[in-house]
């Protein structure tokens, strides 16, 4: 036989589209070429497939070999076609038989002395094989992270004679056990942990009830890090399909390890991250900051000081809830459903306002610095929080701080969530506008209040709507049916930027 079909996955942003790897053998000079749009990378499993069947004591066949890596039109990329690639080699010689590759889904990149190195993405191609009901073999190193996606047959293998050994039949390789990692449901950081800003917390509280995104205005070390580090713990627990979606991109950045699973993810990002860094991107998409937070915290220390350009690529994912990036050959998109904390300072050097009078910000400085950041993305965040600095008698105080725990906090989170998914099957922050009408109606007193601060404050018809959302987590922390005056009271003092805009 001198033809031999290999079934493999290509790597397409999240997805994990199916790549039939056909290996023919023809007579004429012995030769080796690869088609079907390879990459550098894919290009150069030639020489890693022919050292590591001549280390593995096979025949390299002497002969004319045509690799077909179909579709022609999908571009492939990586190491993770080398072992496809030397099985169809190896079943088109005759040296192993070819009647149980139908059986599996093939991914992984070979040393030159034939092991098997892991790879980038191993969950979304479980996730695929599972649908395409076939086994999967991949490298043992990644076999655990793959054996997180339930009803999908998982092999790992350490070395490509293993492989081959199974195939023949001559030594089987374990399934792998379905990985049941174990879930640690507290947080190692507690919201008691800091000291006194009881305002602050109150708007963390709700930021976490409607899921609503969050900028922290004060100077160093007031606790805006702190705060921003706690929301993570204060968060209802992971969803199966939350969970498996999470895992499934971090999979895509680095190997995921299963103690991960079922745990928010927190990205702080520096203020020097370009925009492919914060979005995602390159010439082959990979994802970025705000993907890698999909189901939990990013965090963007220093608002300011990152550069406007990038800070602007955030405002469609904030609205869609995912990123799609663009490329003359094909389209990649990254879900991006993140919970957006900013920080920043009232000035330039930090202490305006400070009792201490540190500050000689010129007010023309000030303006300069709020400036940077662009009325529609102040828009989009909710609470615009300020913090101001811890007194001297709390940092003094030897005995651990009162107040409440996350624990205690996060119960009254989840009772709000409960009943925002029983009245609309979302979080507060992700209504509709037609949703907002009706579920976020307001009294007379209630209207008065709002023009009152539209007026005032110069809103737009973005922040309206945040106003009324935030108004109507506040009440559901409340255990009230309806918005009351004293529920958008607390939500309007919260667009204390606005105030500073407007001064």
């Amino acid at each position: 036989m001198s033809l031999a079909v290999v079934h493999s996955r290509a790597q397409i942003g999240i997805d994990a589209p199916p790549v039939t790897v056909e290996v023919h053998l023809a007579a004429g000079l012995p030769s080796l070429s690869i088609v079907g749009l390879p990459e550098a990378a894919v290009k150069e499993s030639k020489d890693r497939v022919r050292a590591a069947l001549l280390n593995a004591r096979y025949e390299f066949p002497a002969r004319r070999i045509t690799i077909n890596l179909a579709p022609a039109d999908l571009p492939k990329e990586g190491g993770r076609f080398d072992l496809p690639i030397a099985l169809g080699i190896l079943a088109a010689s005759g040296q192993i038989p070819a009647k149980e590759l139908d059986r599996y889904e093939f991914v992984g990149e070979l040393a030159l002395t034939g092991k098997l190195r892991p790879i980038l993405g191993a969950l979304t191609v479980a996730l695929k094989a599972r649908d395409s009901n076939r086994a999967l073999l991949l490298p043992a190193p990644n076999a655990a992270e793959a054996a997180l996606v339930n009803n999908v047959a998982v092999f790992g293998a350490k070395h490509l004679l293993d492989v081959t050994a199974h195939l023949a039949g001559e030594r089987l390789i374990s399934a792998q056990a379905p990985t049941q990692p174990e879930i640690n449901a507290e947080p190692s950081d507690d919201l008691r942990e800091v000291r006194g800003q009881h305002h602050a917390k109150r708007a963390l509280e709700i930021a976490a009830a409607g899921g609503h995104s969050l900028l922290f205005i004060g100077p160093p070390g007031a606790g805006k890090t702190m705060l921003a580090s706690r929301l993570p713990g204060l968060l209802p627990p992971l969803t199966d399909t939350e969970a498996i979606e999470t895992a499934a991109i971090q999979s895509l950045h680095k190997r995921f390890h299963p103690r991960q699973w079922c745990q928010r993810p927190f990205r702080s990002p520096h203020h020097t991250a370009s925009a492919v860094a914060l979005v995602g991107g390159g010439s082959h998409p990979r994802p970025g900051e705000i993907s890698l937070a999909h189901h939990g915290v990013l965090f963007l220390d220093e608002l300011p000081e990152f550069d406007r350009k990038v800070l602007e690529v955030l405002r469609e994912p904030l609205e869609s809830g995912a990123i799609t990036i663009s490329r003359a050959a094909h389209q990649a998109e990254f879900p991006a459903r993140f919970q957006l904390v900013a920080a920043m300072n009232p000035c330039p050097c930090g202490f305006l306002g400070d009792s201490s009078n540190r500050c000689h910000c010129t007010p023309e400085k000030v303006r300069l610095y709020r400036a940077r950041l662009s009325g529609p993305l102040l828009d989009r965040i909710d609470l615009h929080v300020e913090v101001p600095p811890v007194p001297k008698d709390l940092l003094l105080e030897q005995q651990a701080p009162a107040g409440e725990s996350t624990a205690m906090v996060r119960a009254r989170v989840d009772a709000a969530r409960a009943r925002q998914q029983a009245r609309s099957g979302c979080t507060n922050s992700a209504l509709s506008n037609s949703q907002i009408d009706g579920l976020c109606a307001v009294d007379g007193e209630g209207r008065r209040l709002l023009e009152q601060a539209i007026a005032r404050l110069g809103l737009s018809a973005r922040a309206y709507h945040r106003i009324l959302k935030v108004a109507r987590t506040v009440a559901d922390l409340a255990g009230a049916e309806a918005i009351e005056p004293t529920h958008l009271a607390e939500a309007i003092q919260y667009r204390s930027l606005d105030r500073r805009m407007m001064n």
